[in-house]
């Protein structure tokens, strides 16, 4: 499609695509969560950005400040109730509905049989893949509309299990089924609910998972954030239900 010209004759910039809306995503001080923001913030998007390290988002606020839309960022700890209460009543002060949704704060854990997982290590993992995905859900509903569009990042293991990573695979398995079964919810109300489920990518999860990980094999986050923006993207009565992303190497 050709660019539109200014009076002048020049051609001028496209507009943004996602001029005027408002995306929420978790985890986005580093990783595929930054990478999304990044992304999106590049095509006009304006953004809340979460995070539990609060120097890291206040640096990455600084930065994506500097693309010309309004970024609120705000500590939030997904596993807490609290702290999601707290931050939706910051984003109801907003009086903006919310279009876009990235449910993408997760961790990993270090290799352990199910026979030598500590239970504190398995909670960790549950509350914040599958509670804290659920509560963020549930909070955010209330300020989306018809037309808005829910992203929950979700990895390949929601699907293939991996021996010695039994939390975070049973995290995976039943955020998937969440997912799923949003997705059927949300239908009748014109609200999209998209699986993102990338294979590995080259982030800091590894550094718990498999310090040794062969990270020049992988995917880097903004190929990821790519497919995420493509998607959203589509026409407001199509979609894609699941998204996956895998590197070319065929690692894991």
């Amino acid at each position: 499609m050709p660019r539109r010209k200014s009076a002048s004759g020049k051609s001028a910039k496209p507009e943004p695509r996602f001029s005027g809306r408002l995306a929420l995503i978790t985890g986005a001080n580093r990783g595929i969560g930054l990478a999304v923001a990044r992304a999106l913030a590049r095509e006009g998007c304006n953004l809340i950005i979460t995070g539990r390290d609060e120097r890291a988002l206040a640096k990455v606020h600084l930065e994506l400040d500097k693309l010309n839309v309004d970024v609120l960022a705000q500590s939030c700890d997904v596993r807490s109730p609290e702290s999601v209460d707290y931050l939706f009543t910051v984003v109801r002060g907003l009086r903006k509905p919310v279009d876009i949704l990235i449910n993408n704060a997760g961790i990993g854990h270090s290799n352990h049989a199910v026979s030598e997982l500590p239970y504190p290590v398995w909670m960790e993992v549950i509350d914040t893949n599958l509670n804290g995905l659920f509560l963020m859900t549930q909070a955010a509903l209330a300020v989306m509309k018809r037309g808005s569009t829910i992203v929950n990042n979700l990895s390949i293991a929601a699907e293939r299990v991996f021996p010695g990573a039994a939390a975070y695979n049973a995290s995976k398995y039943g955020a998937l089924g969440f997912t799923n079964t949003l997705r059927e919810e949300l239908r009748p109300k014109g609200i999209r609910v998209i699986a993102l489920m990338p294979g590995a990518t080259d982030t800091a999860i590894w550094d718990a998972m498999w310090p040794e990980a062969p990270r020049r094999k992988m995917m880097s986050a903004e190929t990821v954030a790519r497919t995420v923006v493509d998607a959203l993207l589509l026409p407001e009565n199509t979609t894609v239900e699941k998204i996956v992303v895998m590197p070319s190497t065929g690692v894991l």
